[in-house]
């Protein structure tokens, strides 16, 4: 007996000392912009909401604290107007003082276990000196968001509705997939009776459609992250591979040159595959796994994502190594609208404009097939989806895609070329330029 307690004794002894160590929050991570940087994307956004005389109180909300398997990743205007990853926080812009509070957990309770107290030491986020020190901001806890909203009674509340128009609220159907804005706006109707909500979308998009020169270099890592992969993908494009092992080779490059996740999921498809759109072949998960046979076009449109910013890349493949005539010929129409679109792409244009091009631009007998409209392309950022308004200007900073598809289903050929644009001064520039994209060139990099 006498011996047993020793041993608990000395296990306990263990467990005290064998505590993992407290960390700070930038020993984790480190802020991606500068505070300067930071406290001028907030001006920016006080500009904007001023000038179409919006007063009120923005309210954007931090992701959820827990990452259910995957890497933390910040929601995209929290993390745009912060650049902190602070989880379970709500940042809080008073328009047009322009005063600004980030409401957080005083711990981070990702780094809590009860089972675990040794493992998890816990990581502190209130008192973290740290984070006000480096980014300018003040720091309240969120238990004193309720008391602070109280004394808004009355505030137009301003939340970025996802698009221009009416507000979207959560619905009550049985089953919805609600945003964390919604969700948000739920507990104020429920907790504080708010009801004057004002959508900021078009605010927000006109100061994330501008992106900084921080913002470009990352983008353009993004891209050659990306041109890199494909490259190496497209090597072990052959008959009798399947589109999954493409994939593979694809998202392993990713990795090794830095990425840290997909833009989103890979889509590689081949043969009759290549003539669905991706929400199609996206609903069985063994849609996207067909081996190629020879004669076969296989479609890359593909993007990583480098802190936080992402690429979107497209092309297209012959699996033999070469293209047949028609093939060939179709490929080589569509790059040409595509080159053409990008040679009449420079500042004080609209994507309008573009759409009117391609209406003059496309073959009459090539139009039935050419899926342009609004979908020749999107702005690129944070997300494959950037905040962005179609009658917009176009100006310097602004990076989006462009991505005429071609559906043939009557020939059964279909061929999609994607590029990332950089508007500039004076034009625009290619951010995907270092892959090949002509039907000759393309078959040169295969024989490689």
């Amino acid at each position: 007996m006498k011996n047993l307690f020793s041993i608990i004794i000395a296990l306990t002894i263990n467990q005290l000392t064998a505590q993992t160590p407290q960390q700070a929050y930038f020993e984790w991570t480190a802020l991606p912009f500068s505070k300067v940087e930071l406290d001028q994307r907030r001006s920016n956004l006080l500009l904007e909401l001023t000038a179409k005389n919006i007063k009120g109180l923005v309210l954007i909300p931090a992701k959820d604290g827990f990452s259910f398997g995957e890497t933390f990743r910040q929601l995209d205007d929290f993390y745009y107007f912060t650049g902190l990853e602070l989880p379970n926080a709500i940042l809080a812009i008073e328009v047009p003082s322009g005063n600004t509070t980030v409401f957080t957990p005083e711990m981070d309770q990702r780094f809590h276990s009860a089972s675990r107290p040794n493992d998890f030491p816990g990581r502190p986020l209130l008192n973290d000196l740290a984070i006000n020190t480096q980014t300018g901001l003040v720091l309240k806890n969120i238990t004193q968001f309720t008391s602070y909203m109280n004394s808004k009674s009355g505030h137009t509340i301003i939340i970025n509705n996802g698009r221009e128009g009416d507000i979207r609220f959560a619905n009550e159907d049985y089953i919805a997939t609600h945003s964390p804005v919604q969700v948000l706006m739920k507990a104020l109707q429920s907790k504080h009776d708010t009801s004057n909500f004002k959508n900021g979308y078009s605010a927000i998009a006109n100061v994330r459609m501008i992106k900084s020169e921080a913002e470009i270099t990352i983008m353009k890592k993004a891209a050659q992250i990306t041109v890199e992969s494909i490259i190496e993908a497209a090597k072990s494009i052959k008959s009798g591979v399947d589109e999954r092992y493409l994939e593979g080779v694809l998202e392993g490059h990713y990795k090794k040159l830095g990425a840290q996740r997909l833009a989103f999921g890979s889509i590689i498809k081949s043969g009759p595959n290549s003539l669905w759109p991706w929400r199609i072949l996206a609903t069985h998960y063994n849609r996207r796994n067909r081996e190629m046979m020879p004669g076969d076009l296989v479609i890359f449109d593909v993007g990583c994502e480098y802190n936080n910013y992402v690429s979107d890349i497209g092309r297209t493949f012959p699996v033999s190594g070469k293209f047949t005539a028609r093939q060939k010929e179709i490929l080589t129409m569509e790059v040409g609208v595509a080159d053409q679109i990008i040679d009449y792409i420079k500042p004080g244009i609209t994507f309008k404009d573009i759409r009117n091009l391609t209406n003059k631009i496309i073959p009459k007998d090539a139009k039935p097939y050419m899926q342009v409209g609004l979908f020749f392309g999107h702005h690129l950022g944070l997300s494959t989806g950037d905040p962005d308004l179609p009658d917009a200007l176009l100006k310097p900073g602004m990076i989006f895609t462009v991505e005429p598809w071609y559906y043939n289903h009557d020939e059964q050929i279909s061929v999609f070329t994607e590029d990332v644009i950089l508007i500039t001064k004076d034009g625009c520039e290619v951010l995907s330029k270092n892959l090949p994209r002509t039907p000759d060139a393309l078959e040169q990099l295969m024989q490689q």
